[in-house]
């Protein structure tokens, strides 16, 4: 059975990108129980490409490689491969060249990027983001915990704005984007809600604030580095 997979989606790294993600149908993949909401994506079905994926109880993906890596944060339920169970906050990163098959025994809905790492990347990481301990950063209303930081500059990391909060204006930073996991922000006057993803290219300003609180997952100054 073939499925419709868009080639070209958000693809050029040189404008915005804004998805409602949760506003968008599931389309199936050629893996049974295995559903895909597209945010980006450049190339067929294999992609450089920002997905949610939904897996249903009981379904499994074949076992595959990952050319260019992977990372993923567990947004409900628990995913799992022959490394462990990764419950819901759990964001873990292959590196290039890595293999596994993955599968969840209840469902689960993970955010995926795939084909998206430098080839000097060579090590695998999983944190799980629920269970972390210590202080995290906090400045002017804004928490940030830190889950990957790079040699390149990239960084990724999991924030939480109090209300009234809002980003700095960054024309330096190298590439900025968001998925909204709780609560919503205001990019200018446009409400982004829960399953939102932002994309932003290098040196663009970024209007946004926080108008009742909200927590987002984001990775900064990567889009100069692919």
């Amino acid at each position: 059975m073939h499925y419709l997979v868009p080639e070209k989606l958000n693809a050029d790294l040189s404008k915005p990108a804004l998805v409602h993600s949760n506003s968008l149908p599931w389309t199936p993949s050629q893996t049974p129980g295995v559903e895909r909401r597209f945010l980006e994506r450049d190339g067929g079905e294999v992609a450089r490409a920002s997905s949610i994926v939904r897996y249903a109880p009981g379904s499994a993906f074949p076992r595959h490689v990952h050319d260019k890596g992977e990372e993923y944060l567990v947004l409900n339920g628990v995913f799992s491969d022959e490394r462990g169970d990764f419950g819901k906050g759990t964001y873990v990163r292959n590196p290039p060249g890595s293999t596994h098959a993955p599968f969840t025994k209840d469902g689960c809905i993970i955010f995926v990027k795939l084909r998206q790492m430098p080839a000097s990347t060579k090590e695998a990481l999983v944190v799980r983001t629920l269970d972390m301990k210590g202080a995290p950063t906090s400045v002017a209303g804004v928490t940030r915990t830190t889950l990957f930081e790079s040699e390149t500059g990239e960084t990724v990391a999991v924030e939480t704005y109090a209300p009234g909060a809002q980003w700095l204006d960054r024309a330096t930073h190298k590439g900025e984007e968001f998925l909204v996991l709780e609560g919503g922000l205001l990019y200018g006057d446009y409400v982004c809600e829960e399953g939102t993803w932002l994309r932003f290219p290098p040196g663009r300003a970024l209007p946004i604030r926080s108008k009742t609180g909200c927590k987002v997952w984001v990775k900064r100054d990567h889009l100069a580095v692919q």
